[in-house]
């Protein structure tokens, strides 16, 4: 099969397009990755039983040793003869194995024992792997673009308009605050994902029948030896709410990639220029913009990034939908829940795409302070409001938006009508220097905006150190 017998835009266009990132991806989201993840999962339970004595350590051996053969291809022609995929799993491992080995396969479980925990496992797998060091390395690239331009003064925005100056370092500070937050909290999601080896309704039925063995110890052992958190109680499926918090945490790092990818296109727009792409100046790259208009360089990365949040997020609401299982189990999600490999995919894909992004984009520092002089004079009115204030004027916020209003209505400068409005005299008299200053030039009102740049930095740089990428 090549890409374009893929069905998925995704697989075609990106998952298969991307030979560096399919080669990271697949060992964990191809269907071959489920077949050797549930696979795994049985070898690890045949070396538990042999723990409690159920069956030889050879045994065992021996089972783990199939276990690690297993072809997916022969799983899934299996299946199509018997139309049970762990049933055919576990048929198709039982092949090679001597008759006093094939008894111990499987014992005791149930389909969704080693479903769930083999899920589990390889959203563990996939976070450590793949997941964090991607999003720790593009937490980096915000950290070193907030510090490279902590103080490059750059024209706030509220509404789409003028507000007030900030820096171009604080408000890429913002998003290093968000996506280290987000990154801290599918660590944690991937922590708390559970298994399960509690039988066809949770009960423990099965292993029940085992003397002289507590039901709950064999699982907690199964769980400690594959490095998952040990489930409190179960149906014959695991409590859904471990994987979709997991798939929250994602959903909710893939909003802050959105904005982040909304808020640079939008400062690539033509009307304003305070971020320009390095393909634009650079006449040997091949990209284009229009198939009629040859100028054309678009932000298609961050509008790519945008776009695939945009198909992938309400998929999330799949997911919520399938914490709901009639009495102990239905299947009702199980068509459903394997899209989530999908979805992490594509969320893996999202990272890789923002982080090229950045990479080919750079702020235009001269057009940042340009469009701050050409705007700044309206900005005064907040600084003039704050400051009379201060000094005693009795109604000081409405005298600065009349002041603005005139300014406007007269196409004069605010600074121009300040200076003519002769009752501000006595209150401007007692500022201080610095604070005259600012009213004479407001560009220079940039608030704490280089401190808390450099004070956010330094503290994500600290917590995801932990990460040890």
């Amino acid at each position: 099969m090549t890409p374009f017998d893929a069905a998925s835009p995704f697989d075609a266009r990106y998952y298969f397009a991307d030979a560096g990132f399919y080669q990271k991806l697949h060992p964990y989201v191809s269907e071959g990755a489920q077949v050797r993840y549930l696979a795994k999962v049985e070898a690890a339970l045949v070396e538990t039983l042999a723990d409690f004595g159920v069956c030889s350590r050879k045994i065992a051996e021996e089972i783990a040793a199939a276990c690690n053969q297993v072809k997916p291809e022969d799983v899934y022609e299996e299946e199509r003869r018997i139309q049970h995929n762990i049933r055919a799993l576990v048929n198709t491992i039982k092949i090679p194995l001597s008759k006093e080995a094939q008894p111990f396969v499987h014992l005791f479980a149930t389909s969704a024992d080693i479903m769930d925990t083999a899920r589990a496992l390889c959203l563990v797998d996939v976070t450590c792997t793949v997941l964090l060091p991607d999003l720790v390395n593009l937490e980096k690239q915000l950290i070193q673009m907030a510090r490279a331009h902590a103080d490059t003064p750059q024209m706030g925005r509220t509404h789409g308009q003028h507000a007030v100056p900030i820096t171009f370092g604080f408000a890429v500070s913002l998003f290093v605050s968000r996506m280290g937050q987000r990154i801290e909290a599918i660590a944690q999601a991937a922590k708390n994902l559970r298994g399960k080896l509690a039988g066809a309704v949770g009960a423990y039925n099965a292993l029940s029948l085992l003397p002289n063995a507590d039901p709950a110890q064999v699982e907690a052992t199964l769980m400690k030896r594959l490095g998952l958190a040990i489930p409190e109680v179960s149906s014959q499926v695991a409590q859904p709410e471990y994987v979709v918090d997991f798939c929250y945490a994602l959903t909710s790092a893939w909003g802050v990639m959105a904005n982040i990818a909304d808020d640079f296109r939008h400062l690539q727009r033509s009307e304003i220029r305070e971020l320009r792409d390095r393909k634009a100046s650079d006449p040997t790259s091949p990209v284009v913009g229009s198939s009629t208009m040859p100028h054309k360089v678009n932000p298609k990365d961050f509008e790519n990034v945008k776009s695939l949040w945009k198909a992938y997020m309400p998929r999330f609401f799949t997911m919520l939908m399938d914490q709901i299982s009639e009495h102990q189990r239905d299947l009702t999600n199980s068509a459903s829940m394997r899209f989530v490999m999908e979805y992490v995919a594509a969320f893996a894909y999202g990272v890789h795409r923002l982080a090229g992004s950045l990479a080919g984009t750079e702020p235009d520092v001269v057009r940042m302070k340009a469009v701050l002089e050409e705007g700044k004079d309206p900005i005064t009115a907040e600084p003039l409001y704050v400051l009379l204030a201060m000094v005693g004027h009795p109604d000081a916020h409405e005298e600065a938006r009349v002041l603005s209003r005139q300014a406007r209505a007269g196409n004069k400068s605010l600074a121009q009508v300040i200076a003519e409005t002769r009752s501000l005299d006595a209150y401007l008299g007692n500022l201080s220097a610095e604070q005259k200053a600012i009213l004479e030039d407001p560009a220079r009102y940039l608030g704490a905006s280089v401190a808390r740049t450099r004070a956010v930095c330094d503290d994500w740089e600290k917590r995801i150190a932990v990460f040890g990428v």
